[in-house]
């Protein structure tokens, strides 16, 4: 009986301490963003821990506690979760493509201050990273202590995908039109990604999902321009 106890605790403070952290390094990249952006750093250093504290901190509880069912980075479904990883991926890509291309026949402006820092400052090649970066957190660690602390599952789709694409305004250093448009791009993703987990209660899906979109981004930024001039 006792040893039930003790483990009924132990879980508890597992989940506690999930919670608490995913919710405190959310909230440290938003105040080291707020502080970047009135300074010559700008938001480089919000976005640095954001990758490395949201991939650490994942890691770390994985490795230390054995949580990965628990964070969705194992178990469940995860034949179902690629497949309707990719069939979301794909019409998102669709969706995306056809709206940057209204975006640019319309006299949208390109967005260059995100080319800029993908060619000139050589950073092409981190998005794999960045992608596992915010899947990690928002719908691995913050998402699962949301689920299992009781909340509706509706408004844990919800609040992730809102504090994703709001968190866009805390680390990317270009402009505030950049921003909103790629807080724009985040919202589609949290929902497909945050209804998939919660489904299949495995992250990889999600993970699938986003790097496809990541894709059609790609061509947004560097293809699409050319094709419409």
């Amino acid at each position: 009986m006792k040893s039930v106890k003790a483990s009924a605790s132990s879980g508890s403070e597992s989940l506690s301490a999930r919670f608490t952290l995913s919710f405190g390094l959310m909230a440290l990249i938003w105040i080291v963003g707020l502080a970047g952006h009135f300074t010559v750093l700008q938001e480089w250093p919000a976005l640095v821990l954001y990758v490395l504290g949201s991939i650490g901190l994942v890691l770390y509880r994985g490795k230390t506690t054995g949580e990965w069912e628990e964070m969705y980075l194992a178990g469940g479904d995860l034949r179902k979760s690629l497949l309707w990883g990719g069939i979301a991926g794909v019409l998102l890509f669709s969706m995306d493509v056809m709206n940057t291309v209204i975006y640019y026949k319309n006299g949208g402006a390109p967005m260059s201050g995100m080319q800029f820092i993908l060619v000139n400052r050589s950073l092409l090649y981190f998005f794999p990273v960045l992608v596992l970066a915010e899947e990690f957190l928002w719908r691995g660690i913050m998402f699962s202590a949301m689920i299992e602390r009781g909340f509706n599952k509706h408004l844990t789709v919800f609040l992730t995908t809102i504090f994703y694409a709001i968190n866009h305004f805390a680390v990317a250093p270009v402009g505030m039109k950049e921003r909103a448009l790629m807080a724009m791009m985040a919202f589609p993703i949290g929902i497909f990604g945050g209804y998939l987990v919660l489904k299949t209660r495995n992250l990889w899906g999600s993970v699938l999902v986003h790097m496809i979109t990541m894709l059609s981004m790609m061509l947004d930024i560097f293809v699409i321009p050319q094709l419409l001039r």
